[in-house]
């Protein structure tokens, strides 16, 4: 198994209720609740990583800035907007809780072809960390 996903099941450890689906190079761990979303992290085996939370991705080539992100997907300081035509997402985007403030950071998106339909939104947030400072 790759060092970085042993060091996350390692740390999984402190939250016995937790799921997940490991293979050699990836970990996903599924959402506690239906409002949740999964969080995943894929590695290369060269040092480069993928953190996914639902269809929004981001790739680092640093491992402790993969890992914090990883634990950041699975705490209440962070939550995924997604933007939704009809009822099909079109738009991930996440957010960080300031003090009480949350903040867009990120957004990944697909094509949309039903641009004239009302957009609706849904926010998905995990809590298996209470705080990423925990």
């Amino acid at each position: 198994m790759n060092k970085t996903i042993n060091e996350i099941v390692n740390r999984l450890k402190k939250y016995p209720e937790v799921e997940y689906k490991l293979d050699e190079n990836s970990i996903t761990v599924n959402p506690k609740c239906k409002n949740g979303f999964p969080v995943s992290m894929t590695s290369d085996g060269n040092g480069n990583y993928t953190v996914a939370f639902d269809f929004w991705h981001e790739e680092f080539d640093n491992e402790n800035d993969a890992l914090n992100c990883f634990a950041f997907g699975l705490s209440k300081d962070c939550r995924l907007k997604l933007t939704k035509k009809g009822e099909k997402p079109i738009k991930w985007t996440v957010e960080s809780n300031d003090n009480g403030i949350w903040i867009k950071d990120s957004s990944t998106g697909i094509l949309n072809f039903t641009f004239w339909k009302k957009a609706e939104f849904e926010y998905l947030q995990n809590d298996l960390i209470k705080s990423i400072a925990d």
